[in-house]
């Protein structure tokens, strides 16, 4: 059983693919200029990095906008756009939520205040409910982006409860298209946040 695993070189792949692992998933690296393909593969992972580029949903950069990483956002929206066509489970986390939402045609808030380095309860709607069998739960938080207009058909599952900042994710029709923005990949020796990682092997 294998997932492609979305990231750019020289940042930290480890957690995600010991999450995968974890859960009796080997992680296929899908990288800039590879040669894999997604009939190598049972789903999609997208992890965390680098903020989007924010031309791609109409904005000029922030202040506090890094530096964009153009070729990773095309060919990391190319391959999950074609995953979502093909009913290719996703899994989308940090940075992957947000461009799943601008390759979706959404926007974001290009700085939010408070969210970096933090643990901080999220409420829960629709699938992730399902998942993580309860309505509330707590998350660790490493972004200081985050979804402002959502895109087309995603459906809103997490919350933040104090800022109201979307925390998560779903695309209802498809067999698993799920994001959630806090980092489950640094918590799973938590029985409760490794059932994300369950879910998504569950759908391969």
């Amino acid at each position: 059983m294998k997932a492609a695993l979305l990231f750019r070189k020289m940042e930290r792949e480890l957690p995600y693919r010991e999450a995968l692992a974890r859960v009796g998933i080997e992680a296929v690296a899908f990288t800039p200029g590879c040669s894999e393909s997604l009939d190598q593969v049972g789903g999609i992972l997208m992890t965390g990095g680098t903020d989007v580029d924010p031309s791609l949903y109409g904005q000029v950069p922030h202040p506090e906008t890094e530096a964009p990483d153009r070729e990773r956002d095309d060919y990391e929206s190319a391959v999950m756009l074609e995953g979502i066509s093909r009913d290719v489970p996703v899994l989308a986390i940090c940075r992957g939520m947000q461009l799943m939402n601008v390759a979706l045609g959404g926007t974001l808030v290009q700085h939010v205040e408070g969210h970096r380095k933090t643990v901080h309860d999220v409420e829960l709607s629709g699938p992730l409910m399902s998942i993580y069998g309860a309505d509330r739960i707590q998350v660790n938080s490493r972004h200081h982006q985050a979804a402002g207009a959502v895109g087309r058909d995603l459906v809103v599952t997490a919350r933040d409860p104090a800022d109201g900042v979307i925390e998560g994710f779903a695309l209802p029709g498809r067999k698993f298209v799920v994001a959630v923005q806090w980092h489950p990949e640094d918590l799973i020796d938590d029985p409760v946040q490794l059932r994300l990682f369950e879910a998504f092997r569950n759908c391969f």
